[in-house]
């Protein structure tokens, strides 16, 4: 019998960065044992620093298309994953989610300064995204398959 995978929302503000390089970083590193998909509570088109980013790790999500997250209502998740201050304030409520997650992290397309200063900050907020994936897959491997299941 082929188990369900567990459905994970990644939501930012814009779905035009953080949440698709959360969503790119999660298909890549754990596509076998996750469902995912990512929007935005204002959707906005992609960054295109956010992709260039991410090509830099080997992840293409130059595709990505923005979606807004009233697309993802009637939908059941396992985890709903914020990470923008805004996304959480402004959330619907999921009521077949249990597990509800925030990670803030600042938001790249906001930064200031030369080329240089602006593509390192999409890279911090990568790096960032990056090491709480790792770590979410870290975590939900300690859980048991059963509770997992939405």
């Amino acid at each position: 019998m082929k188990r369900k995978k567990p459905k994970v929302l990644f939501l930012s503000t814009g779905n035009a960065a953080r949440s698709q390089m959360a969503e790119g970083f999660l298909r890549a590193l754990g596509s076998e044992h996750f469902d995912v998909m990512s929007a935005g509570v204002k959707p906005g088109p992609l960054n295109p620093l956010a992709s260039e980013v991410m090509k830099e790790k080997g992840i293409d999500i130059s595709k990505y298309e923005p979606k807004n997250v009233a697309q993802s209502l009637k939908e059941s998740f396992a985890y709903v994953i914020t990470l923008s201050d805004t996304a959480r304030e402004r959330s619907p409520i999921f009521p077949f989610t249990t597990r509800l997650m925030h990670w803030s992290i600042k938001d790249p397309a906001a930064a200031e300064g030369s080329p240089v200063q602006r593509i390192e900050a999409f890279r911090r907020a990568r790096e960032e995204i990056e090491g709480k994936i790792k770590q979410f897959i870290t975590d939900t491997a300690k859980t048991t398959d059963s509770q997992l299941l939405v």
